[in-house]
């Protein structure tokens, strides 16, 4: 009995060591789970900086360029973590993507736009910001350089973190301004340039959202409202999808392939009207054929939109991929070349290793960091479906097309998130005048509808608005103080 009671006592023991061990077990991946995705980026980071020593060993200023490598593909994770959340975000927080199948198709396409039609002649000193002959050497040159790339990318590095989508077009011009102003004065700097990009922040967003809010608006009027809501789609989702189609054409025409044909505004329209001419003729009897049997309901609305979502996704991502991907490597490619031939005056060419490092970079950024902001916007600046992100898709690329006809400067990165905003208080002005309406016509029924309606809807969180509209304003001038510091700190280290 004695026995007994002892080997009772010492799997009591056992289990209690063992419940111990699995609660460490568990605290420590805990604990562990956080730090994964920031390890796998700086094996990344190495990686790099291995392969450029390698690659370039026997090249003069090797040393410089394998830093620079590694700072670059620094600020490549961190434009993947933030800068491709504005194109998955939408489908994703409509739920006609996961967000697995959303990195997948943004690691894809991104990579796709990076390495096909990317790398576009840049100039030495970031579009002109800075006067180059106001640099009065080659190694004045490459370290504002080196500061420009480290602080826009802890600038991003930093917002990512806080949760707020940031322009890294703006992080990169606010970073090289800094060093500019730090090695040469506030003379240096092209202060019309400045005011250009200064005035996009207000331009992207409002043209951006407003655009967003009258394609929801025409989706509203003309689908969702009318008696019967399936003959209606019929009708108008094959020009919405013609709309998209020829907006994406024009917009690939004129920002996409730009380093395989240079196009002309108005060719790329013609382009666009073409495809989307083409486009309705064959989506027309699709969506009739899809759209049989289907219940006079909004839920059967949302699956008509759900490949043309993801489509735009994708092409959203491809031409990102082309055009942004020089934010990351631009200020690396001129340092290699200032490096190796001495010349930082003329404008560069971005060298294909150089480029892979930005594609892969990117890619590897939204994979470890990509989600959080993904979730941002998708999902917590206002509640979206498909046509409402269909809304935002379509109004990305429009917006785009009319900047640059007008010669505007604009930020990708607010116009999608601009467009979130105008379709989220498009709701709330839609609520508020379906309620007026139905208390001037008293119907009870209709009031309640609409109530309940307003009620159970998430509109806009005034948080979010807020805390995301200050870190568009402060991301220039931050990252300016930032490079600033650095290039100061570089300078006095080597001198």
């Amino acid at each position: 009995m004695a026995s007994n009671d002892l080997e009772t006592k010492h799997l009591e023991t056992l289990d209690r060591d063992l419940g111990r061990f699995s609660s460490l077990e568990k605290a420590t991946s805990y604990v562990a789970k956080p730090l994964v995705a920031p390890a796998l980026a700086l094996i990344f980071i190495i990686i790099v900086g291995i392969l450029a020593a390698t690659t370039l060993s026997g090249v003069s200023n090797t040393i410089i360029i394998v830093i620079a490598a590694v700072l670059g593909a620094y600020m490549a994770l961190n434009i993947g973590a933030n800068d491709v959340a504005n194109n998955m975000g939408p489908a994703v927080g409509a739920n006609a993507l996961t967000m697995a199948g959303a990195i997948l198709i943004a690691a894809i396409f991104e990579s796709a736009g990076a390495l096909i039609a990317g790398g576009d002649v840049v100039s030495t000193i970031a579009k002109g910001i800075i006067a180059p002959t106001s640099m009065q050497s080659v190694d004045e040159f490459i370290w504002a350089m080196m500061a420009a790339l480290l602080s826009a990318a802890l600038w991003i590095n930093l917002a990512t973190w806080v949760g707020a989508p940031v322009s890294t077009t703006h992080s990169i011009v606010g970073g090289v301004m800094g060093a500019g102003i730090a090695a040469a004065g506030f003379s240096a700097v092209n202060w019309m340039t400045m005011s250009k990009i200064a005035a996009s922040w207000v331009i992207s967003p409002v043209l951006g959202g407003v655009i967003a809010a009258l394609f929801l608006w025409l989706i509203k009027s003309r689908i969702i409202y009318q008696p019967d809501k399936i003959a209606a789609a019929r009708r108008w989702v094959p020009i919405l999808i013609a709309i998209m189609s020829g907006a994406f054409a024009s917009y690939l025409a004129l920002k996409g392939i730009k380093k395989i044909i240079k196009i002309d505004i108005q060719t790329a329209i013609i382009i666009g009207f073409l495809i989307g001419v083409a486009t309705w003729a064959i989506t027309k009897p699709i969506i009739a054929k899809q759209s049989v049997g289907m219940e006079n309901r909004n839920k059967s609305l949302k699956q008509l939109f759900n490949i043309p979502l993801i489509v735009s996704a994708a092409l959203l991502s491809f031409a990102h991929g082309a055009n942004d991907v020089a934010n990351a490597v631009g200020p690396l490619a001129a340092i290699v070349q200032a490096s190796s031939s001495g010349e930082y005056i003329t404008a560069i060419s971005i060298p294909l290793w150089v480029m892979v490092i930005g594609a892969a970079g990117i890619s590897f950024g939204l994979f470890l960091f990509g989600p959080k902001l993904v979730r941002v916007v998708g999902s917590q600046i206002t509640k979206l479906n498909q046509m409402r992100a269909y809304c935002v898709a379509l109004s990305a690329a429009i917006t785009v097309i009319v900047a640059s006809w007008l010669g505007l400067p604009v930020s990708s990165t607010h116009i999608a998130v601009g467009s979130v905003f105008g379709v989220g208080f498009f709701r709330e002005w839609d609520s508020a005048r379906r309620m007026k309406l139905a208390k001037l016509s008293s119907d009870k029924n209709q009031l309640v509808v609409a109530k309940e309606e307003r009620a159970r809807r998430k509109l806009v969180r005034r948080s979010h608005f807020m805390s995301i509209i200050a870190a568009w304003i402060i991301t220039v001038p931050s990252a300016a103080v930032i490079s600033g510091i650095i290039y100061s700190v570089i300078l006095f280290s080597t001198g």
